[in-house]
């Protein structure tokens, strides 16, 4: 026994009502010779001994959603259900007093008495009668004058109130005897902790029976978990919560799914329990993201049933890595775009905790994976994938190589430069279109050399006057002293051989400059604008409209 200290008394005692709670469940829930209920109540009654080695008696003060002893607060509840003050309150009960020598028996049939008072439809008479009845010798309490008097309407509202708010939520135990479909014989039903085999059988009743119960099976799982002991049980428990998610996903009750593995990570993350515990729900958390669960997904996603986004998001957040690979595989089996968008949204949420795992997708045969695989990859924004990335870019499929050029100039990265330009000379006018914005929306030195060059190429004066213009409509971007210099240059040169391609060429420069701005170039176009090749001076007039609009 660890030396006594001025406040140990409050913390015992707050203990002792804390458990009050817990122990009622328990005796309420499982027969006399349950494991599970004789060591709540050996448990509870030895916190009981342990108050006693240095006090006389416990006496507590109820009000109505406060516990008191010796004027410290050790319970406080606003709520209507498992509020073990409003409990004691609404009967009447304004104060508890436990002595020193409480015999085992004793406390055994109080706790029995509040617990029965669970169902108030099984007492013929109320709790402070059947204390009474017992003539408990170390248990004694005090009931307000007023509640005793013949006043029938205060008992009545005070039952009503509560009822009123209680209603429309069952507690724990009447789900649970709904689950087993034993209303008519639960007082003398045998209960026993649930087994997997037991959950199976409440799952296939629960699904003749509609989902409404299910929120009700999860709360015992929940309960379970601090009451089971031998790894068997945990081991048990992480199999019923299997195939808790697996029956809310497969009924596309997608925001139940998503609660059962909030609760799990809320529990797993807390310091309450052993490693190998948490271990054993882990196992549910990769359950979850299995091919199993995720194919489930996929099913209700394409069975058109409303599915709300958020709690969709909300039940990939807790998905661990291991998801990734079924839902890259049912990306390529749905059959519409809505849900593709869910599973899409569902990878880049996921993504970030494996880019290598997510780049696999990037090997499907079928393109419109890969492209979606990129895409996914793209809204990441992770560097890491760009490796990756460059290895598609001769994929066989235009509108893969489109994407992945795209991808590749928001990222940037070792190895990008040399990929983009390589694709300006694809034989697919736009990939090397898209190249070209790609290294326009890179901005660097080195993409603006790129461009340069290749407009400095020869091959480049034959390619199609559009796709010129292009070029120069990308360089413009720059707009620096060079690229200007550049432009006025193209726009001053004129050639007797070649005049055809020369004009297209200034008329490209033209209209760049046009892009670029600025007043000070307004002599310098105004000197062509009526020059008599049509294409050039159609292009020079242009810019000098932009220009002067601009300004």
């Amino acid at each position: 026994m660890t030396d006594y200290s001025v406040g140990d008394d409050i913390k015992k005692a707050r203990d002792i009502v804390q458990s009050l709670t817990k122990s009622k469940k328990i005796v309420r829930m499982y027969p006399e010779n349950n494991p599970i209920y004789i060591n709540t109540l050996e448990e509870h009654y030895n916190k009981f001994k342990d108050f006693f080695y240095y006090k006389d008696d416990l006496k507590l003060l109820i009000r109505q959603n406060e516990i008191l002893y010796e004027s410290e607060v050790v319970y406080t509840s606003s709520e209507k259900e498992d509020n073990i003050a409003l409990f004691f309150f609404k009967d009447g009960i304004r104060e508890l007093c436990f002595k020193k020598g409480l015999p085992f028996d004793e406390l055994e049939s109080f706790l029995r008495i509040i617990s029965i008072d669970d169902n108030r439809n099984e007492l013929d008479d109320d709790i402070v009668t059947l204390f009474w009845e017992k003539d408990f010798q170390k248990i004694q309490h005090v009931v307000d004058e007023l509640f005793l008097t013949d006043d029938e309407d205060y008992e009545s509202k005070a039952v009503t109130e509560v009822k009123d708010k209680s209603e429309k939520e069952d507690n724990i135990f009447q789900a649970y005897e709904d689950a087993l479909s034993e209303r008519e014989e639960v007082k003398d039903a045998s209960i026993v902790p649930l087994s997997d085999k037991d959950l199976q059988q409440l799952l296939q009743e629960l699904d003749e029976d509609g989902l409404d119960k299910t929120p009700k099976l999860v709360d015992i799982l929940f309960e379970m978990i601090f009451l089971s002991e031998t790894a068997g049980d945990y081991d048990d428990l992480a199999g019923s919560f299997m195939a808790a998610v697996e029956f809310a996903v497969s009924r596309g009750d997608i925001q139940l799914a998503s609660k059962i593995l909030f609760r799990l990570k809320q529990t797993i993350d807390g310091e309450a329990l052993a490693d190998d515990v948490k271990k054993q729900l882990r196992r549910v958390i990769i359950f979850s993201g299995s091919d199993q669960v995720i194919g489930l997904i996929g099913e209700v996603l394409d069975s058109g049933q409303e599915t709300q986004e958020k709690n969709f998001e909300e039940f990939t957040r807790y998905l661990d890595k291991n998801a990734i690979v079924p839902f890259m595989k049912i990306l390529g089996e749905l059959k519409t775009i809505h849900a593709r968008k869910f599973v899409i949204d569902a990878l880049i949420q996921l993504g970030n905790k494996d880019i290598l795992l997510l780049a696999r997708g990037l090997n499907d045969s079928r393109w419109y994976v890969v492209r979606n695989i990129i895409y996914i990859l793209r809204k990441i924004g992770d560097k890491k994938a760009v490796d990756y990335l460059l290895k598609t870019v001769t994929h066989g499929d235009i509108r893969v190589r489109k994407e992945v050029i795209m991808t590749l100039g928001e990222l940037g990265g070792t190895g990008v430069l040399q990929a983009l330009r390589d694709c300006l000379d694809d034989v697919e006018i736009q990939v090397r279109t898209a190249s070209l914005k790609a290294l326009g929306n890179i901005g660097s030195e080195a993409a603006k050399r790129i461009i340069l060059n290749k407009i400095n190429d020869k091959p480049f004066k034959d390619r199609d006057f559009e796709e010129k213009k292009e070029f120069y409509e990308a360089l413009a971007r720059w707009n620096d002293s060079e690229v200007r210099d550049f432009l006025i240059e193209t726009l001053r040169q004129s050639s007797f051989f070649g005049r055809s391609k020369n004009y297209e060429k200034r008329a490209c420069a033209a209209h760049a400059l046009g892009i670029c701005g600025g007043k000070d170039v307004l002599p310098i176009l105004n000197k062509y604008k009526n020059d008599g090749n049509k294409e050039f001076r159609e292009s020079v007039r242009g810019a000098i409209k932009r220009i002067e609009h601009d300004k």
